[in-house]
């Protein structure tokens, strides 16, 4: 079994990071990384930086984390990247961060987390940033 947490490089994408973290190691269950990019992985502020994935590598290896880090860059939204990630890994688990967002924000840029809340075939843990 996998637990899949969709990462971004914001406070939401660290919190989610690290709550999954700690549900791996309470479960002892291998942690899978999805961060994507739509294809424009060059100017994407959402997309992690080489720096950045060395950084969650060697946080991951430090504990002792069975892990694997993914960027798809296909054209899928990270929605589908998440979903597509946990059904191929039989996810037992996907782990995401929220912020919040006005309501004509959420009409206007729909709601990446409430696609995966609402069409996810396994659990889904929200956390917040601190």
């Amino acid at each position: 079994m996998t637990i899949v947490v969709g990462y971004v490089p914001t406070p939401e994408g660290e919190a989610a990071l690290t709550q999954a973290i700690h549900e791996a190691r309470k479960s002892n269950t291998k942690l899978l990384v999805i961060n994507s990019s739509k294809g424009d992985a060059l100017v994407d502020n959402r997309y992690a930086q080489e720096p950045e994935i060395q950084s969650i590598e060697d946080r991951l290896a430090t504990q002792g984390i069975d892990h694997v880090i993914k960027q798809p860059v296909r054209g899928h939204d990270a929605a589908a990247e998440v979903l597509d990630a946990a059904e191929e890994h039989n996810a037992e688990l996907i782990v995401i961060g929220l912020r919040r967002r006005t309501p004509v924000g959420k009409l206007i840029m729909g709601s990446v987390s409430q696609r995966i809340l609402l069409e996810a075939d396994c659990p889904v843990l929200a956390v917040k940033a601190g």
